[in-house]
């Protein structure tokens, strides 16, 4: 892809903020949390299917394949417009697939800020963090987003295990799902990508797999809406497809909760929104469009980036509309969370 039509896959998606318009709602989404085996990057179960899409023709679909199980009053700017955008596909053989020689060594330093994207997440989603150096993170306290329990992290050979770092769309699941066609710069950053990263309880991660939302859900219920809208972000981000199976499974849990907003991933909220790595083909994550863009249409002006809101208070948060907030969610502070169950101000 010429770096002249990936400027304008950028640009024709960077045009949403990053907001909370309402809470996520409870729901079953007819999965059984754990069903996925086996660690990130490990084996998966692979279906022969279509070849993989190019970024491009990603960008510029309109009402994807099967999108017409997505209601099409859907608000401009939630994650079940954005759905509806994402091309409906088999999955691809898994033939091929190598964590590090596909999507580099675990972990890189891609936004270029001197720490590596692990410690980097660590400092982001843990509490009360030890990070003398400014970079190596020696401990914290995280409530794991899956499964709602505190857990203590101290980094060490036999205790870093505890608090593990989930691709929300897992390599080998974007690997099969459309990532082969991408370059190598922006495969590396799809899996440095805080906006694909979450730190979680280490069980929940193995469990998972290479899982999508139609075979592993977050344990916590509530934490679901927000859950796959992450995942839906990131494939639209980089240009990759769902299984019918998986659609099926998200468009479930985005039913009950059809405001929860299409987010933007942390790489794409940058000046221009620029990704990082200069001349990645990966695009900025931003609310879809109430009616998909014709064919050669204008790309639209790239946003600069918005900051995450801050709440003082559960008062602030309520005003706002904005409760309840969950782990992961902009806005979302331990301070808010006093019984400390990654639920904040859901009274």
């Amino acid at each position: 892809m010429s770096g002249v039509l990936r400027r304008a896959v950028r640009a024709a998606l960077v045009t949403g903020t990053l907001c909370l318009l309402t809470a996520c709602s409870a729901v079953n989404g007819g999965v059984p949390p754990g069903s996925g085996t086996g660690g990130i990057g490990g084996a998966g179960t692979a279906a022969a299917g279509p070849g993989a899409v190019s970024v491009s023709a990603a960008a510029s679909a309109g009402t994807a394949p099967g999108a017409a199980d997505t209601p099409s009053t859907a608000a401009t700017g939630t994650a079940v417009a954005l759905l509806a955008t994402l091309p409906v596909k088999g999955r691809a053989a898994a033939t091929g697939y190598d964590r590090v020689g596909d999507f580099g060594t675990a972990w890189l330093d891609r936004d270029h800020d001197g720490c590596d994207t692990r410690d980097d997440v660590l400092a982001r989603d843990l509490t009360d963090v030890e990070r003398p150096g400014g970079c190596r993170v020696l401990s914290g306290t995280l409530v794991s987003p899956y499964t709602g329990a505190a857990i203590r992290f101290t980094r060490g050979a036999t205790t870093s295990a505890a608090v593990q770092i989930d691709h929300v769309v897992a390599l080998e699941d974007a690997w099969q799902t459309g990532a082969q066609q991408l370059d190598q710069e922006a495969r590396e950053d799809l899996a440095n990508d805080p906006g694909n990263l979450l730190a979680v309880d280490g069980p929940s991660n193995e469990q998972k797999g290479s899982g999508d939302a139609a075979t592993w859900l977050p344990h916590v219920v509530a934490f679901r809406c927000s859950y796959v809208a992450r995942q839906v972000a990131v494939k639209a981000a980089y240009g990759l497809w769902v299984t019918p199976a998986e659609h099926d499974a998200i468009a479930r849990i985005l039913a009950t909760c059809p405001m929860q907003p299409a987010v933007r991933t942390a790489f794409s909220a940058r000046p221009g929104g620029t990704a990082a790595g200069s001349g990645s083909s990966a695009a900025a994550v931003a609310p879809a469009p109430a009616t998909p863009a014709a064919p050669g249409a204008q790309a639209a002006t790239p946003a600069g980036p918005t900051p995450a809101p801050s709440f003082a208070n559960c008062a602030a948060v309520r005003a706002a509309g904005a409760a309840p907030l969950h782990v992961g969610d902009p806005g979302y502070s331990r301070q808010l969370d006093r019984d400390g169950d990654g639920t904040a101000c859901e009274d």
